[in-house]
């Protein structure tokens, strides 16, 4: 049995029984784009679309059956990024705020009220009063990651550490430069800030079991995880935060933000990746992971 609770901000599908400190977060994946946004927005429906992470709440929403919670944002990525702190905010963007030098994701256009979507495209035709900015946070942000961080410290609790893992996509041209010649191309990007927000043994134990399912793996290029790792990832405190990226082509295309064809086939796929994870950990079988 699976407990689900909606609120405006995300999905929390619950196990009825826990049985994994494993927490399971999708915070790119959300679809709910508000009338007024779409209206305001110099896009049309497809191209406001390119940033999510399509379709990944459902790749990964077998978690509850193996005992692990799934937390999936309802909002999209192109409307706030839940993957950046609350402060990162765009003068560019965003009326009344001073510009801040040093933060290349706002300079970028990817703060946390996205100027831009995939290949640089403006989301606006000019910009939002701080106000809006200020209650997108507030109805969204907060919410989404109070709830992320009581179930971490729920199975801190329990079981004496957390493993987050943040599931996320990647356009597969942003992975093309990173095959070698006469190698493949990576399908799976595992992030952990080179060592910084995980503890060795738990990053092992995710890779094998991507590697198991017969997918190719890499570590940290291109993605090395952004500000839910960078936030939540403290191995010293056994709390440890994994990203991991995979290659849309898999199980979309891209241009049609479509399933493909044979998308049921790498979900259960995806499913047995989830059970091995949750299973590594869950029980009591905590890894001694510093």
């Amino acid at each position: 049995m699976t407990f689900r609770t909606v609120t405006e901000a995300y999905c929390l599908l619950r196990p009825a029984r826990r049985d994994s400190p494993v927490v399971f977060s999708s915070p790119h994946s959300g679809r709910d784009y508000p009338r007024a946004f779409l209206a305001a927005t110099a896009l049309d429906t497809r191209l406001i679309r390119s940033s999510e992470d399509a379709f990944v709440d459902e790749l990964f929403a077998g978690a509850p059956g193996v005992g692990a919670p799934l937390i999936a944002a309802r909002v999209p990525r192109a409307y706030l990024d839940l993957n950046r702190a609350c402060d990162e905010l765009d003068p560019a963007v965003i009326e009344g705020i001073v510009r801040n030098p040093h933060n290349p994701r706002v300079t970028s256009g990817l703060g946390v009220i996205p100027r831009v979507v995939a290949q640089g495209r403006a989301i606006y035709r000019g910009k939002i009063p701080l106000a809006e900015a200020e209650t997108r946070l507030r109805l969204h942000w907060h919410p989404y990651h109070d709830a992320l961080r009581r179930l971490l410290d729920e199975a801190h609790l329990e079981f004496g550490q957390a493993v987050l893992v943040d599931c996320h996509s990647m356009p597969h041209e942003a992975i093309e430069p990173q095959g070698r010649p006469g190698h493949p191309r990576p399908e799976v990007v595992l992030g952990d800030r080179f060592g910084a927000s995980a503890g060795r043994e738990v990053m092992e134990v995710i890779e094998a079991a991507f590697r198991r399912a017969g997918l190719r793996v890499v570590r940290n290029a291109p993605f090395a995880g952004a500000y839910i790792t960078q936030s939540y990832g403290r191995p010293s405190r056994r709390q440890h935060a994994v990203q991991i990226e995979i290659d849309r082509a898999l199980y979309m295309d891209e241009v049609r933000i479509e399933k493909r064809p044979d998308f049921a086939a790498f979900q259960r796929l995806i499913a047995g990746v989830v059970s091995e994870i949750a299973g590594a950990f869950g029980s009591g079988q905590a890894l001694a992971a510093e």
